[in-house]
């Protein structure tokens, strides 16, 4: 019974913002026009939230994915500025954003460093790094060419409707991390490190090779998302995906208090992103001022965590 209540009261909660917007906004809020712009503003805090559920079905997590997303577009744009094909500049950061990853991964399953202080401490390299080859400074104007810029601006025509090109993409990496950690057996075996590394070795599970490659996927969509908000905003600097990390973890917890098990899920997890997303639009639309909407981030996250706790216990 307790489980069920969890389990549905966030949902209800989703459904109480929607419908408390709804009312307050009647003329703006479930529009077309309002909810291919959440999608598109979300896209990026998709594919971070999406990724980030692959190491945390581990019981791992990873505070450097901010810092990583600025750190990957500071990297295509310092590329696209010498003038390299755009092509060049993506792979680039791409390449980072995998090596960050399996440098994590390498701290926390071969050295064996917690997770919270190996990440806590990368955070800073990363963007010390995206401070330094950047010089403090954002790049954007002609260095940044319009074909990359362009795919943020472009979309899918259907009908009246014209769906972004980051809301597909997104969309795209959400069904390809939820076909790996539930179809698989790549997946199967994460989640059997989650629920315990040690029964998990027994089995015969490369529990170290596995948790490396979960972050190097984990710093791959970082740098994924960096260059998504690169592109959108045709400029890097080395601040811009400062907020990802909390956000994403957010979105993890919310997921984790719908699944029965207290699991991390990709599907749930993507409930997370749209309330916080919807949440932030909504209170946007309102005038709510920026600090206000940060307190309220702050404590879902303390009321999801909590509540995710207290099931894990429970169960």
């Amino acid at each position: 019974m307790t489980n069920h209540l969890r389990q549905s009261g966030t949902l209800l909660g989703f459904l109480a913002i929607l419908v408390f917007f709804t009312i307050q906004l009647p003329d703006t809020f479930l529009t077309a026009r309002n909810l291919i712009n959440i999608s598109q503003q979300l896209s990026m805090l998709a594919v971070v939230a999406a990724t980030m559920t692959i190491v945390m079905v581990m019981n791992d997590f990873d505070l450097s994915v901010g810092s990583m997303a600025s750190l990957a577009g500071i990297v295509a744009a310092t590329l696209f500025a010498m003038e390299y094909p755009v092509w060049v500049g993506l792979v680039g950061a791409l390449l980072v954003g995998v090596a960050g990853g399996l440098f994590n991964g390498f701290l926390v399953s071969i050295v064996g460093i917690l997770p919270f202080v190996a990440t806590l401490g990368t955070l800073t390299v990363f963007s010390g790094a995206a401070f330094l080859i950047s010089d403090g400074k954002t790049i954007f104007g002609r260095d940044i060419p319009p074909a990359f810029s362009g795919f943020a601006r472009g979309g899918l025509e259907m009908g009246d409707i014209k769906i972004p090109f980051l809301t597909i993409t997104a969309g795209l990496v959400i069904l390809v991390c939820w076909f790996v950690l539930e179809q698989t057996n790549f997946g199967r075996r994460l989640y059997a490190i989650g629920g315990n590394k040690e029964a998990a070795h027994l089995a015969g599970i490369k529990v170290k090779r596995l948790r490396l490659i979960a972050f190097g996927l984990t710093g791959l969509g970082a740098a994924g998302a960096g260059l998504m908000y690169a592109a959108r905003v045709a400029s890097a600097n080395p601040t811009q995906g400062s907020g990802l990390m909390l956000d994403a973890i957010a979105a993890v917890f919310l997921g984790m208090t719908m699944s029965r098990q207290g699991e991390p899920r990709v599907v749930f997890t993507l409930i997370g992103v749209l309330i916080l997303g919807i949440l932030d639009n909504g209170l946007t639309q309102m005038q709510v001022d920026s600090y206000i909407r940060e307190i309220l981030v702050g404590l879902i996250v303390i009321a999801a965590v909590a509540i995710a706790s207290l099931s894990k216990r429970s169960t």
